[in-house]
């Protein structure tokens, strides 16, 4: 029989794990905030921009705990981050995304394209925490003119992706290099990125147009959910849209449901034909703009950020168009979040940190 105070193995392995966890305290130098609309994400750095641990919680700017007058950004900032600052409570923190919008914590006005990753910094905005941390808050980047357009939290990814080409340093990376990337999602957006600078974009609320499509309209009555997604009924609508789209998705859209009254598509394709058809439509309307700059879907080599589901839906919608060169680029957002940190000056990355984005 054990006697008290012996080691069970479930106490040596919670024992280890409250010490690895320490440990990866002892060694933090960062903490930032991927804070959207709906989530928050957390990454815990070391100084060579290696994370050492995450926390994900549903607590975005429109579903915080309680109400913003209520102390609610300070409720789920303490919830997401509270015991690393508890022990690392001199570690500094950088924040992107809606947290920094008119609805969000504090609001960090917009910088102007073209814009590089030191123009973020320069418009980085601080707000002081109840718990006595202060998070830098990244700005998003305005696109004036006729047709303005907007990002928050897209340009931080975008600078992360830049930096992440193994091998090459930064200043490399953001010579003369012309880059376009793609960043699939509720609001889909297409960057054109000349010398390290994020020059001109177009934004297409593909992914909120199916959604409102599917539950709110006659269309969304003849569909089912299929087991897995029907690859051939999601080529054909890219086709549509591609061959027979001249007229726009207002003139194709209404096929979704017509081809099955006639028996052309089943009610578990119907879904992946009218994401298909948006999709479409999208990188019709984004080639026919390059097309005006003397340029072309065809031959591009791209990137993709965003959901890896959905990215191989676009790459392999991309490739209906010409463009067979279409690389998901990962981790986008946390080495962004360390690249416009280091930066701004907060932490001082050790020499291993050169491959960290």
């Amino acid at each position: 029989m054990k006697q008290a105070g012996s080691h069970t193995p479930v106490a040596n392995s919670v024992n280890d794990a409250v010490a690895a966890a320490d440990a990866n305290l002892q060694h933090a130098a960062l903490i930032a905030l991927d804070w959207g609309t709906t989530s928050l994400r957390a990454y815990l750095y070391d100084a060579a921009g290696e994370v050492l641990a995450t926390r994900a919680s549903t607590a975005g700017i429109m579903n915080l705990p309680r109400s913003a007058e209520q102390g609610g950004f300070d409720a789920a900032f303490d919830d997401a981050c509270g015991a690393w600052l508890e022990q690392a409570p001199a570690v500094p923190v950088i924040a992107a995304g809606m947290v920094g919008s008119a609805q969000g914590w504090v609001e960090a006005p917009y910088v102007d394209a073209p814009a590089n990753a030191n123009a973020l910094v320069a418009g980085i905005v601080r707000v002081k925490a109840a718990c006595g941390a202060t998070l830098h808050i990244v700005p998003g980047v305005l696109q004036r003119g006729d047709l303005p357009n907007v990002m928050r939290g897209e340009e931080t990814q975008i600078f992360g992706a830049l930096g992440q080409e193994a091998g090459q340093k930064t200043d490399a990376v953001d010579s003369g290099k012309r880059a376009l990337i793609g960043l699939p999602g509720t609001h889909a957006k297409w960057v054109v990125v000349q010398a390290g600078r994020i020059e001109r974009f177009h934004t297409f609320m593909t992914g909120e147009v199916f959604a409102a499509l599917r539950e709110h309209t006659i269309l969304g009555r003849t569909m089912v959910t299929p087991d897995r997604p029907d690859a051939d009924a999601f080529l054909r609508g890219v086709k549509i849209a591609r061959d027979k789209g001249q007229a726009g998705m207002l003139a194709t859209v209404f096929s979704t449901r017509t081809l099955g009254l006639t028996g052309q598509l089943s009610r578990e394709q119907q879904p992946d034909y009218l994401s298909g058809l948006l999709i479409g439509h999208e990188l019709a309307g984004f080639e026919a703009v390059l097309m005006q700059q003397q340029n072309s879907l065809a031959g591009q080599h791209l990137r993709l950020i965003g959901n890896e589901a959905l990215c191989e839906r676009y790459r392999v919608a991309l490739a209906q168009f010409g463009c067979t060169h279409a690389e998901l680029v990962k981790h986008a957002t946390e080495r962004g979040l360390w690249r416009v940190a280091t930066q701004a000056g907060l932490v001082n990355p050790t020499p291993q940190a050169a491959h960290a984005g």
